[in-house]
């Protein structure tokens, strides 16, 4: 027991004992548990009931894990509360459930590696909708959080093997990492990343934002009128950028295909850049409108050739999960207007 858990944050030893083997019993160092003390002592919580919890994280710099401390998702929502602008959050709506296979290494409670191989039957994603009084009106935030994006690995970031809680509790766990995704869209400046989210992954990711797919839907309101979307994704550079795909993710380039395939089809090129900015960010952001932007100057050169019009009112028909996306966003525009 540090000298200063006594002197500073006033605790005895027998609560010492019931941090380390009851409230934090992974925690490895006592240095791990000062932070979360610290953590609690400043934002006034209740340690004991476990308002945050003790997170390795890898650390390619240091070339080793490292302990941090992140809010579960009942201090997330603790947050959401105290605002007093929090109305309530929907039952999450999944997707369809796939079956795979695991197999690799993975760290024992020895920190030695181990091979394996498990089967894990889990939703593909999930959605969950958060509400929040916005100038007086009840507007809804929804995000989309993905399995095998947001899954702890057991061993880090080299290893792919789920780890027992993710395996156990497949549904359990992502249902927590939507709510945080989705408290985050609604609360942007209060709430922040889950422990739920950042088990398992490299402190490396927090710096190039593939933490995990849930994030704050973004409203853009200014745009170039002939280039929807080229102020967001590249700013005021009129150069073409070279994007290298192996930092697009394959669900990104699969949806932005299908999204140029419908925008095609419907000619519907604004609703499909007001579409993207919404959608994505980053580099992500401007793959999108890349990709559009390739897809429409042919769609141009086509039409012109064959007399066609070139623009179309609505996209077609939308997945249940894109409305329900749309349907907050579109919720949340009206309450800015």
């Amino acid at each position: 027991m540090p000298v200063e858990a006594k002197q500073i944050y006033e605790v005895s030893e027998q609560s010492w004992k019931v941090l380390t083997e009851v409230t934090f019993p992974t925690a490895k160092t006592p240095e791990a548990i000062m932070m979360a003390l610290d953590y609690c002592r400043t934002r006034k919580l209740d340690i004991f009931k476990k308002p945050v919890h003790v997170v390795p994280m890898w650390s390619a710099a240091l070339g080793r894990s490292v302990e941090t401390v992140w809010p579960s998702i009942m201090e997330i929502q603790t947050t959401a509360s105290r605002t007093g602008l929090w109305a309530g959050m929907d039952r999450p709506t999944w997707g369809p459930d796939k079956t795979h296979t695991f197999s690799g290494r993975y760290k024992d409670d020895n920190d030695q590696w181990q091979e394996t191989s498990v089967t894990v039957t889990f939703p593909e994603w999930v959605a969950v909708t958060v509400y929040r009084l916005v100038n007086g009106r009840r507007c809804a935030f929804t995000e989309e959080v993905y399995w095998m994006e947001a899954y702890s690995t057991a061993g880090g970031k080299n290893s792919q093997v789920p780890t027992a809680m993710w395996i156990k509790r497949p549904k359990g766990q992502l249902a927590k990492c939507g709510k945080a995704a989705s408290l985050r869209a609604a609360f942007p400046e209060e709430c922040g990343y889950a422990a739920e989210e950042m088990d398992g992954k490299s402190i490396d990711d927090l710096n190039d934002a593939t933490v995990i797919n849930g994030q704050a839907t973004r409203i853009d309101t200014e745009s170039e009128p002939d280039h929807p979307g080229a102020q967001s994704a590249a700013g005021t550079n009129d150069s073409p950028r070279v994007i290298d795909l192996s930092m697009i993710s394959p669900k990104v380039q699969k949806a932005v295909a299908e999204l140029v395939r419908r925008t095609a089809l419907a000619g519907a090129w604004q609703a499909a850049y007001d579409y993207s900015n919404n959608k994505f960010s980053g580099l992500d952001l401007t793959f999108a409108i890349a990709e559009l932007d390739k897809a429409s100057a042919a769609h141009k050169s086509a039409s012109a050739n064959d007399g066609q019009p070139i623009e179309g009112e609505v996209l077609p028909p939308l997945t249940p999960a894109e409305q329900a996306l749309n349907q907050a966003r579109e919720t949340l525009n009206a309450a800015r207007t």
